[in-house]
């Protein structure tokens, strides 16, 4: 056994090791989450790349449809990877998901396209999207676990906080690296060629999170991790209630989560009638203050509790979803429409802040990572993922309303189990 397995080591960090630590495991989140996000920021240069010529409305389905297939993996990545990271150590699981996403992001970046290939192009596409897919279902879990296991106990929750961080992150710099190839490449050439910068350059920062993981401290001990119910879904089994309830606060929060974030931005352009630059750069500066939000949310979690939190979170957005999008409906200002936006963020802000680490806190060590992994995937693949399909598909049948009511009773949802909820600060198994 080596000598960061022993589990004095996490005790016995200091302040500075334990940040270290967190930057190694969320540089990691960092990454996986850009090179997600830009397979869908730069579809529209390189979907008639994959698919046949024709109509670009199918070629961007077509896109789509592929982008979607990486969020029905994730369940999968929350198996896998909490079972690696719970029987092999978190350690370990981490650095094989970079790895992973490193695989994707350069078989994107060096693909022959359909002329070259023919039906061979759009296939290894979906292999490569499956394989991001499957990685950043099982980044979510561990990195989660981890952050939450190294963390100072009284400060976990600022700490934590970091994941969600990274996340918006990921999404931020996805979004900026674009911004700075429209200035610098005429549409001529991010088509040819110029669309395949930012898988090459996820990959690189890949490469430059697996050396910052391969440092990390284990946070389980061997006979942990050699415990008969370890990374196994018969010892989670006997954790239903905790799985329950995080599947059950999770809906709702990453329902409310990607309808404020991802979806926001078609809404503003589609409902509200606001330019498509504009609501752009709304949605980059809501962004960049909801990422600086989180810590400050997290160390309130400290201080308040983290069921207190959840309450907050839950009772607030089923007051708020509905008077937001309908006022959002009819906005014509883009600094009002930035305002109720960032109140919507402050809201999720209580639950995404401590996301992570209030589901750590529900499952014992041997099946922490599985626990958390899962739950977060399944409730996310079914609830965050699908949230613009259901929007989109409600507006076609022209009872956008009942978008808001969906998503307003998702929140009621969590907020119902957040009062059920045993309370952490007591209960809790993270020692």
């Amino acid at each position: 056994m080596t000598s960061h397995d022993t589990p004095h080591d996490v005790a016995q960090l200091t302040s500075q090791q334990r940040i270290k630590a967190i930057i190694g495991a969320s540089s990691g989140n960092l990454v996986e989450w850009f090179d997600f996000y830009i397979y869908s920021f730069c579809a529209l240069y390189f979907s008639h790349a994959f698919f046949p010529s024709g109509n670009p409305t199918t070629q961007l389905l077509q896109t789509a449809g592929i982008f979607a297939a990486g969020f029905l993996m994730r369940p999968v990545g929350g198996w896998l990877f909490g079972r690696i990271a719970d029987k092999y150590g978190r350690r370990q699981s981490m650095m094989i998901s970079v790895l992973m996403m490193c695989g994707g992001s350069l078989m994107i970046a060096v693909l022959p396209t359909y002329e070259t290939i023919g039906a061979f192009a759009p296939f290894l596409l979906l292999v490569a999207r499956l394989f991001q897919g499957l990685s950043v279902g099982g980044e979510y879990g561990t990195s989660a676990t981890y952050m939450s296991e190294v963390s100072e106990s009284g400060k976990r929750g600022f700490f934590a906080s970091f994941q969600y961080v990274t996340l918006i992150g990921g999404q931020l710099l996805a979004l900026l690296v674009l911004v700075v190839l429209q200035q610098l490449l005429t549409l001529e050439e991010l088509r040819a060629w110029g669309w395949r910068i930012p898988f090459v350059f996820g990959a690189l920062a890949a490469l430059v999170s697996l050396n910052l993981r391969k440092s990390l401290t284990e946070t389980t001990t061997a006979s942990e991790r050699k415990d008969k119910d370890a990374g196994s879904l018969r010892g989670l089994l006997k954790h239903k209630r905790a799985f329950i309830t995080v599947l059950g606060f999770t809906a709702g929060g990453s329902l409310v989560f990607y309808t404020f974030t991802t979806y926001m931005q078609k809404y503003l352009v589609n409902t509200a009638g606001m330019d498509t630059k504009t609501a752009s750069a709304v949605m980059t500066c809501a962004l960049l203050v909801y990422m600086i939000l989180q810590p400050v949310f997290g160390a309130l979690s400290d201080r308040i509790g983290r069921r207190t939190s959840m309450l907050f979170f839950g009772g607030l957005a089923t007051l708020c979803v509905l008077p937001i999008m309908h006022a959002l409906k009819d906005i014509t200002s883009p600094y009002a429409a930035f305002g109720l936006i960032i109140i919507a963020l402050a809201i999720i802000s209580f639950y995404t802040s401590i996301s992570g680490l209030i589901k750590a806190e529900m499952f014992p060590v041997e099946v922490r990572a599985l626990g958390v992994g899962l739950s977060y995937a399944v409730a996310n693949a079914m609830f965050g993922g699908s949230a613009e399909y259901v929007a989109l598909q409600f507006k076609a049948w022209h009872v956008e309303e009942y978008f808001y009511w969906y998503v307003t009773v998702m929140c009621l949802i969590s907020f119902i189990v957040a009062i059920r909820m045993p309370d952490p600060s007591r209960s809790g198994l993270l020692k």
